[in-house]
């Protein structure tokens, strides 16, 4: 049997079961979320239900077991949390749109990761480092059900990781202030307190998150399917190829077109739906 998961404030229980029968199949109805079994599902199939409804309707990964889940790993700008760190570094020296341009064509695959960030970076030649400390305390907010998506990850022993094309300064605080498990991003150069344009180090870029993630599998003791894996870029796919489910957070067309299952209308407490958990 297949499992389809329905969730978001629109979701009612006649729709539900409206979906079921459309599918010739069942449907469980749970406070935060539905999860109607069937037999098969095709994608376009799919596509069609989500074309009806304005709520989450993901099918599950015929690989993936819920409740076997030990390890979220997640991308920070934009996922984690509500801003791409470097455009608002940029903004404080009138940089943010350019820079945000490079950005922007980064995530829908158009330029490599690598080349894009060293672009980026090398903008930010001279802003002072304690721009960095204003971007954290004035401009960046967790993403909406963060908090309650990380507390009942905890109460079920559940790893989580945060692996960023981004930077330290903001991984390793976020690190500690959320208590995450593991964190990685790229090194900002600085000298006598600016910064030089420069990355300092090997690139976290795509192929490195996957990298990461098949690390703290084995770190772990466990298998890469009992991983999650969330992003909003092009440069997430390879890790959420990785995971048992990878799932595509208000991302890019091309993202949520190659992820397993996609949130769209739920805030990041979707993911706790996803492995049926309640909120």
């Amino acid at each position: 049997m297949r499992q389809m998961v329905l969730q978001g404030s629109n979701l009612t229980i006649h729709a539900a079961k409206d979906i079921a029968v459309k599918l010739q199949g069942t449907v469980k109805i749970n406070n935060d979320y539905a999860v109607v079994e069937l037999f098969r599902i095709t994608a376009s199939n799919l596509q069609m239900i989500r074309s009806n409804f304005d709520f989450d309707i993901n099918v599950i990964p015929i690989i993936f077991e819920p409740k076997e889940t030990k390890l979220l790993v997640m991308d920070m700008d934009s996922t984690l949390i509500n801003i791409e760190c470097i455009n608002e570094i940029a903004g404080f020296v009138n940089l943010k749109l350019q820079v945000s341009n490079i950005t922007k064509a980064a995530m829908r695959g158009e330029i490599d990761f690598q080349t894009s960030l060293r672009q980026r970076v090398s903008l930010l030649k001279g802003v002072d480092v304690n721009v960095l400390k204003r971007v954290y305390l004035e401009r960046l907010q967790l993403n909406i059900g963060s908090k309650i998506m990380l507390k009942r990850l905890r109460q079920r022993n559940i790893k989580t990781a945060l692996v960023s094309g981004g930077f330290t300064f903001f991984t390793d605080r976020l690190k500690r202030q959320l208590g995450l498990d593991f964190s990685m991003a790229n090194t900002l150069g600085e000298y006598n307190g600016r910064l030089t344009g420069e990355v300092i180090g090997d690139i976290c870029d795509a192929q490195t998150k996957a990298d990461l993630l098949l690390e703290y599998c084995d770190k772990l003791d466990i298998h890469p399917r009992q991983a999650v894996a969330i992003g909003d870029g092009s440069n997430d796919l390879l890790m959420m190829n990785e995971a048992g489910m990878g799932v595509a957070y208000h991302a890019e067309s091309i993202v949520q077109q190659k992820a397993n299952t996609a949130i769209n209308y739920c805030g990041l407490e979707g993911i706790l739906g996803l492995l049926q958990f309640q909120i």
